[in-house]
């Protein structure tokens, strides 16, 4: 089955966080005509053996059901003609979803958001998700404005040759379909002893610069092209690499980073620049795995 047949799907809690994910996704479902399932997963028996009933007092499947009827109608309100589902699942929230990955074209989470110092930083479920899963997963972050990205570029992060094509390739896709522009940055960044006053070391700058350019360029080569056009704008920018792409993430819809999925499961396996922007990016974030 190819990917654009797989659903796209969005875990919810009820939280104000997983709400802005579902309209998020629901937008994003309909831009690529892919279904929308919903699910919530939570091990409610586990907690709730031993304790008396009181009249009243819903169970945890009863909440669980109310919360993903509730989400259900939220996203045909914003996406009408997308085909819509949910489910309740009696699993705990990552494992769920890592094994929904495995049939998704991606998974969509909120960032979490009960209070303002918690949407700063990302949940525990969002950042395990993000670390394992074995198809993209987008965590929706960042000003209403930019959340939506109307408009605004798609910023794909380029890190090594041969790491991020599929980052670059699900970049270039989102872009198209968004039609706009597709943003490929490079960071590069010169030996700390380094001063640009002396020729020698103003040549070593320029050889930096000119190899994350190479770099940059044989990545995107492996993109498709429109009618032998360039497919995006290319910039290499001295600085870290995690601070050149938090500042990009100002003014992107999108901003897409690459992630290596060794075989096996070794926990988590994020990068420094990887768990900078899922924390603190202005934007969704999406977290493209390639296996190694």
């Amino acid at each position: 089955m190819g990917t654009m047949n797989l659903p796209l799907v969005v875990g919810v809690d009820g939280s104000d966080s997983s709400l802005r994910a579902v309209d998020w996704a629901a937008a994003e479902a309909a831009l690529h005509t892919l279904p929308l399932r919903l699910i919530y997963a939570a091990r409610w028996e586990r907690y709730e053996e031993g304790l008396a009933s009181y009249p009243g007092c819903p169970s945890g499947a009863v909440v669980a059901e109310h919360i993903v009827a509730s989400c259900v109608e939220r996203a045909r309100r914003v996406s009408p003609a997308v085909r819509i589902s949910g489910e309740v699942l009696s699993d705990g929230p990552v494992s769920a979803l890592l094994q929904e990955g495995h049939g998704a074209f991606a998974l969509v989470t909120g960032s979490r958001g009960w209070s303002e110092l918690a949407e700063t930083l990302l949940g525990s479920v969002s950042l395990a998700v993000a670390a394992r899963a074995v198809c993209p997963v987008i965590v929706v972050r960042g000003p209403e404005q930019d959340r939506h990205g109307a408009g605004r570029p798609v910023v794909v992060g380029v890190g090594h040759l041969g790491q991020d094509a599929a980052a670059v390739r699900f970049a270039y896709h989102e872009a198209r379909a968004r039609g706009v522009e597709l943003h490929a940055v490079r960071a590069w960044r010169r030996p700390a002893h380094a001063r640009t006053d002396q020729p020698l070391l103003e040549a070593a700058h320029l050889l930096y610069e000119e190899q994350a350019a190479t770099v940059l360029d044989e990545v995107l080569g492996q993109v498709p092209c429109d009618d032998g056009q360039p497919v995006c704008r290319r910039e290499v920018v001295e600085g870290p690499a995690h601070r050149v792409l938090l500042a990009a993430s100002a003014a992107a819809g999108l901003l897409v980073v690459g992630a290596l999925r060794p075989p096996g499961d070794f926990g988590l396996q994020l990068g420094r620049v990887s768990h900078a922007v899922l924390h603190h990016a202005d934007c969704p974030v999406a977290v493209v795995p390639r296996r190694v």
